[in-house]
């Protein structure tokens, strides 16, 4: 179908600009009044309901896991054009200050609308993604203990 490889190639391409650190190019593709949704209570988990509150997230996490890297394994898209849904399935891993690794195989639901992101679902292993912020706070990034960025 080619609506569905449209919208792959242009997850794939969100992705590359989170491993790039690209945050314009990636929030151009987002809708100003987005939905996103990191599960666990940490330092990059909550709510966000705006694009400037994702972007301040997105830095966040380029701060705090700057060597984080994301590779999907597979997407699946459902729906037309002004109602998407797109789950992607993918792993990710960095390495720490403690010399240790995160590793993590987690999935996205995306919703799309007019092929902008209109809201953003993650299901990780908060567990890990708890861990690996603890070790990045024991080794001396303060912000890795944050209070999440809410909106």
């Amino acid at each position: 179908m080619l609506y569905s490889s449209i919208v792959k190639r242009r997850i794939r391409q969100s992705f590359d600009q989170v491993n790039d650190h690209r945050w314009d190019e990636l929030l151009s593709s987002i809708v100003p009044n987005v939905h996103h949704r990191f599960l666990g209570a940490h330092a990059i988990g909550g709510e966000r309901h705006d694009r400037e509150a994702l972007r301040l997230w997105f830095e966040r996490l380029a701060r705090v896991l700057p060597s984080l890297h994301l590779k999907i394994n597979d997407i699946w898209v459902k729906g037309w054009p002004w109602d998407t849904t797109v789950f992607v399935q993918w792993d990710g891993t960095a390495s720490l200050l403690d010399g240790g690794g995160y590793s993590q195989h987690a999935i996205h639901v995306i919703t799309l609308r007019w092929g902008k992101i209109y809201a953003l679902d993650v299901f990780e292993d908060s567990q890990e993604v708890a861990r690996a912020l603890a070790a990045q706070a024991a080794g001396g990034l303060d912000e890795a203990a944050a209070e999440p960025i809410l909106s």
